[in-house]
């Protein structure tokens, strides 16, 4: 099936819970599989949330605005940044079995992947210095990956990883199409989670009427999901290759990449649709694009800025 239409998988901005500030509440019973979580909400000035992680454990990643992180007798005050398309932002990590307070000194939005886990870590704080920023791809394919939570960055959790993409207008992102669905052709299993932000070319801000397309498909043709993604929306990748994500002309794309899965290790490792694996080759000629990285601990690139 192709389709532009809305699908289960697909969910616009806007189409949460309806709980005041909460713009996206992916659970993994509402999601229909068994690890990965997404909670994104804004805070006023001055409000404050508090909850109980139970059996998920948490990252904290602000969107936008500073915040504070009280859990257990760790205080962590993240400085975060203007919007995703401004800066990379601290974070902090927040493990099963914990109470957590969160404290908005002034407008602030916030992003909480989280993943049901059983091994209990230690509260962490990440610096936005300490944050890998990676270049992947060249030519058009050519993204830049803040690498806050895969495995080789941060060792110290049980089941969840999770990433930052950041496009530059008018090029191609998650290409070569790629699963880990624990298929005979990819035996590593992780569920994904997409949350996009649309910006606009030139600026830090987010551009409501922006758009860019994802697409999720099977190689027997069951799935094939071809949309437009907006501001604020989220696609669920239960299983299947997914990719590209093509950011319009004029419309850098962004998007948090959520995952977990069964595996007694953390991994994010993926196999290409072997169709398109030879594109890889091919940047082996090409330049890197020089808008990338988009973002660092800094501000904004020099040659975006540009």
């Amino acid at each position: 099936m192709t389709t532009t239409a809305a699908h289960p998988w697909h969910r616009r901005a806007g189409s949460a819970t309806g709980v005041d500030g909460v713009s996206v509440d992916v659970t993994p019973v509402d999601a229909g599989w068994a690890y990965s979580g997404l909670l994104v909400r804004s805070l006023a000035a001055g409000e404050r949330v508090e909850f109980s992680t139970g059996t998920t454990e948490m990252a904290v990643i602000p969107l936008a605005g500073a915040l504070r992180v009280e859990v257990e007798s760790h205080r962590f005050d993240l400085a975060g940044r203007a919007s995703v398309f401004e800066r990379v932002s601290d974070w902090a990590y927040v493990p099963i079995d914990a109470e957590v307070r969160l404290t908005a000194p002034g407008a602030a939005e916030v992003a909480l992947p989280s993943a049901v886990a059983t091994t209990r870590f230690e509260p962490a704080y990440v610096a936005a210095g300490d944050v890998a920023v990676e270049v992947r791809g060249a030519g058009p394919a050519t993204r830049q990956v803040t690498n806050f939570m895969s495995p080789e960055r941060f060792a110290d959790a049980d089941k969840l990883m999770c990433v930052e993409l950041l496009t530059p207008d008018g090029n191609w992102s998650s290409y070569p199409p790629h699963r880990h669905d624990d298929s005979p052709e990819c035996p590593v299993n992780n569920e994904e989670i997409y949350y996009f932000r649309i910006g606009r070319a030139g600026t830090t801000e987010y551009a409501a009427e922006g758009f860019g397309l994802h697409r999720t498909y099977t190689p027997d043709g069951e799935v094939d999901i071809n949309v437009r993604v907006g501001d604020g929306d989220v696609f669920l990748i239960p299983r299947g290759y997914h990719g590209p994500c093509v950011a319009a002309p004029g419309y850098p794309m962004y998007y948090l990449n959520v995952l977990a899965g069964p595996g007694g290790e953390r991994s994010m490792a993926f196999c290409d649709d072997p169709s398109h694996h030879w594109v890889r080759e091919t940047w082996e000629s090409m330049d890197v694009d020089r808008r990338c990285p988009m973002t660092t601990a800094n501000g904004v690139s020099r040659e975006r800025k540009a």
